[in-house]
C-alpha cells in the first residue's frame, strides 16, 4: 500500500479569506519518495503575510527558502530537487528571478521550466516557483 505524507495541510479559506475558497490542500506531498512542493511565493508560510511587495527578488528569494523549509521538513534537502517550476507575471522579471533561484540551486541542476502568466492568486504576487525532490533511498 502507498503512504503518503502531506506537510503543512491547510484550507484555502483560512489562506484566502479575501476569495470563496474552501479546499483541503497541504504545502508538500510525499509519495514513494518523491517530494511535490506546492508553488512557493514571498509568503511567510507560518504567519501568512506577503513578504517583498514590489521586489521580485525578494519574493524569488522567500519562495526558494520556503522551498529548502518544506524539503528539509520532507527529509530532504536542496540537493534533491529534481524539477522547478517558475511563474512569473512579467518576463523582464526573468533575469533576477533566475538570478535569485540559482542561488539556491547552485550545483544542483534541475530541470527547469519557465512560464509567463497573466497573474497569480493575489496581485502583489510576482513569481510563484514550485520543486520536485527525490529523497535518497532509505529516507522515504
Amino acid at each position: 500500500m502507498t503512504h503518503h505524507t502531506r506537510i503543512r495541510p491547510f484550507n484555502t479559506k483560512d489562506t484566502y479569506p479575501e476569495q470563496n475558497l474552501d479546499n483541503d490542500l497541504c504545502q508538500a506531498v510525499v509519495a514513494n519518495g518523491l517530494v511535490y512542493i506546492r508553488g512557493q511565493i514571498g509568503q511567510d508560510l507560518d504567519t501568512r503575510e506577503s513578504v517583498g511587495i514590489g521586489d521580485v527578488e525578494a519574493q524569488a528569494d522567500k519562495a526558494m527558502a520556503n522551498i529548502k523549509m518544506l524539503v528539509e521538513e520532507a527529509g530532504g534537502s536542496l540537493a534533491d530537487i529534481v524539477k522547478v517550476v517558475v511563474y512569473l507575471t512579467d518576463i523582464r522579471y526573468r533575469e533576477p528571478v533566475y538570478r535569485t533561484m540559482g542561488k539556491w540551486l547552485k550545483g544542483v541542476y534541475p530541470v527547469s521550466t519557465g512560464l509567463v502568466v497573466s497573474a497569480l492568486a493575489r496581485p502583489e504576487w510576482l513569481v510563484e516557483i514550485d520543486a520536485t525532490a527525490v529523497l535518497p533511498a532509505g529516507q522515504a
